[in-house]
């Protein structure tokens, strides 16, 4: 296996000795695997993937049945077929059109309410944004692919797809233009990212932007007037505000948090940074009953599409005990450990 494309998230899967690396089953395996991590960095998210889902925490998902599905379905349509008087077929009519028109605004106001919103405005500026908890994928006019992250935002020119502004946390794989070298841009509170075609995260987040790069490579102009490069495996964090600047090499020993594919992948992440990606993807507070809890390392993969699931998983992990007040996540010591 030397092709890099071979190398995808079901190879990893698949592979015995990974699963052993991923389990700390075998000292031989762990050590081929961290020495092979620490020579090809550009793998490092699929590989944090694939270990999440081998020891990750798995929830069963129930659905309703068809059957249930039809007993609801028709319980609404009944209470739409309701008895009009009839003084006139055509008031008789309007009365039922009335009716359809209120319901499918109920239905539409539900939809708006629970996707993401993609709207224009005046100046012909396109706008897709994510609600509390949401991620979706999209695909840009120029064929270039978008993760975003809940409570997140991205916006451009109909006119030039090619120059975005992020609020939020995005995931970028640039489509590249070998004909013309058109460039491509992505521009936060702190900085502009510049590239042709290549693969990269990037959150805005907490008063800093950080970018990690996956593949390719990229070029960085900070607000103070500085500029950076970047190579597959780098992590950048910049400040315009604190002007602190941070430029390094990400490893197994780096700390970090991945968020794509339904899953929070953590490498030794200390609780309260945890809690914090929550609270930014779910606009919710949260508070502690010791400062101790704050400190409490966190690794592996935690499903982050549903509130009351992360929660539990972060619970089991950590042996906490977490109760949601409407807003307010209160974070306890769990007697039961």
């Amino acid at each position: 296996m030397d092709k890099k494309h071979n190398f995808n998230l079901q190879y990893f899967l698949n592979d015995a000795s990974f699963e052993n690396w991923a389990k700390d089953l075998n000292k031989n395996d762990v050590s081929y695997w961290n020495n092979w991590i620490q020579k090809n960095p550009e793998h490092l998210e699929t590989v944090e993937n694939a270990k999440s889902i081998i020891t990750g925490i798995n929830f069963n998902q129930d659905y309703p049945s068809n059957s249930i599905v039809e007993e609801a379905l028709s319980k609404v349509l009944n209470k739409i077929d309701i008895d009009i008087p009839a003084p006139t077929k055509s008031k008789k009519v309007h009365s039922l059109n009335m009716v359809l028109l209120t319901t499918a605004a109920a239905v539409l106001l539900i939809l708006i309410g629970y996707s993401s919103l993609t709207y224009f405005t005046n100046q012909s500026t396109t706008i897709h944004k994510t609600n509390y908890g949401e991620i979706i994928d999209l695909k840009l006019p120029d064929g270039t692919s978008v993760v975003l992250n809940g409570n997140s935002e991205i916006s451009y020119d109909k006119e030039n797809p090619r120059l975005l502004n992020l609020k939020g946390e995005a995931y970028f794989k640039v489509k590249s233009i070998p004909s013309t070298n058109a460039k491509f841009w992505v521009i936060t509170n702190d900085l502009k990212v510049e590239v042709l075609g290549t693969q990269f995260h990037v959150n805005t987040r907490k008063q800093k932007t950080n970018v990690v790069l996956d593949e390719g490579s990229i070029h960085l102009e900070f607000k103070n007037g500085e500029v950076a490069k970047m190579i597959p495996g780098e992590m950048v964090s910049f400040s315009n505000e604190s002007k602190k600047l941070l430029h390094k090499r990400v490893d197994v020993e780096t700390p970090y948090a991945l968020w794509r594919g339904g899953t929070y992948a953590f490498n030794e992440i200390p609780l309260k940074d945890v809690m914090t990606n929550l609270e930014l993807t779910y606009g919710i507070e949260v508070q502690y009953s010791a400062n101790e809890l704050m400190k409490i390392p966190i690794s592996g993969g935690i499903p982050n599409q549903n509130l009351k699931i992360c929660i539990a998983a972060i619970e089991k992990a950590t042996g906490t005990r977490i109760i949601n007040k409407g807003n307010i996540l209160q974070v306890q010591e769990n007697p039961i450990y």
